[in-house]
């Protein structure tokens, strides 16, 4: 579905859901964003008639009736009590996914569009359920602290730069990037755009950009390639085989037990004093690797390879300046 479509649909349901009364048509199309771009009359009430089995196919009750018997046409409404999900059983699985769901859903840097909606709504007469924002909250939280910074800088067009980790060097390098935009792939945020000084397009983790985003230029100057598609980008970056890589840990004894259970232990082994044992281990991601492996803290040491170690002693320098 086309983006002004989507961002159409979403505020027809925020003004049928927000409001206590029935809605024409023609004073839906003076209210909702997007339908005063109709060229005429007919291309509105098509456009309408489309959004309306949009919405149904989509499982949303819409309500047809009139305010009083002095309406001469219907109007339209959502009722929360149709609208509104019951009690659900989910599986941890399912309940983990939902519960990824509903923290995306929550940053103010999105809440404009909506809050302003019910504005208009209230502006042009309309009786507003004051309970309304609690039922549709179109907002996007995200634990990356690189998601707002690069999300205006989309949609201002401007050039950002920031320190970034690669998945192989635990070093950050510096990159300047046009950014296209900001999608979401697998429960991970992911960065798109042209990397200019590799001058070729490039997908960004959003975990593993290091500090301060700052952007840079005029407004503007970045212009998103009509035939860029984002989600299919990263979908086909990630969709690669994982590179795999052995490492060889050492172990506190008797400590690190879930690790120990992946591990195939190679020779008993003192650090500094302390008895523990060597073990090696096959990593399919890495990366995300490094956090595990670091959450065991000194109870587990990497020897090789040397990327994983700095990563490892890296992460722990964060966790111990935290604690701080």
């Amino acid at each position: 579905m086309p983006t002004v479509r989507a961002e159409r649909l979403v505020n027809l349901v925020l003004c049928l859901l927000a409001t206590r009364q029935y809605l024409t048509a023609e004073r839906i199309r003076g209210i909702v964003p997007g339908y005063t771009d109709a060229p005429s009359d007919d291309a509105f009430f098509r456009m309408f008639e489309r959004d309306k089995a949009e919405l149904r196919d989509l499982g949303i009750p819409l309500e047809t009736g009139r305010n009083s018997v002095f309406d001469s046409v219907d109007g339209y409404r959502i009722a929360r009590r149709d609208y509104e999900l019951g009690e659900i059983d989910l599986e941890p699985d399912e309940a983990a996914a939902v519960a990824l769901a509903v923290r995306l859903w929550d940053s103010p840097h999105l809440t404009g569009a909506a809050h302003g909606a019910l504005l208009k709504l209230r502006a042009a007469g309309v009786d507003v359920d004051p309970d309304a924002p609690a039922v549709v909250e179109p907002r996007v939280r995200t634990s990356e602290p690189a998601f707002a910074p690069l999300l205006a800088a989309v949609n201002r067009g401007r050039v950002v730069e920031f320190d970034y980790r690669k998945q192989s060097s635990p070093r950050p390098a510096r990159r300047t990037v046009e950014p296209w935009g900001v999608v979401s792939w697998r429960g991970r945020w992911y960065l798109v755009g042209h990397d200019r000084v590799r001058d070729a397009p490039r997908c960004f983790r959003l975990s593993r950009i290091v500090g301060t985003v700052r952007a840079s230029g005029k407004d503007g100057v970045v212009r998103r390639p009509a035939d860029v598609d984002l989600l299919g980008m990263v979908a086909g970056q990630n969709d690669q085989p994982p590179a795999s890589a052995t490492a060889r840990l050492w172990v506190a004894a008797g400590r690190a037990q879930g690790l120990r259970r992946r591990a195939k232990p190679i020779e008993t082994l003192e650090l500094d004093g302390e008895p523990g044992e060597v073990v090696e281990i096959d990593l399919i991601y890495p990366d995300s690797a490094a956090s595990w492996i670091a959450g065991y803290g000194p109870d587990v040491v990497v020897l090789e390879p040397d990327s994983l170690r700095a990563h490892v002693r890296m992460l722990m320098s964060g966790f111990a300046e935290g604690a701080r």
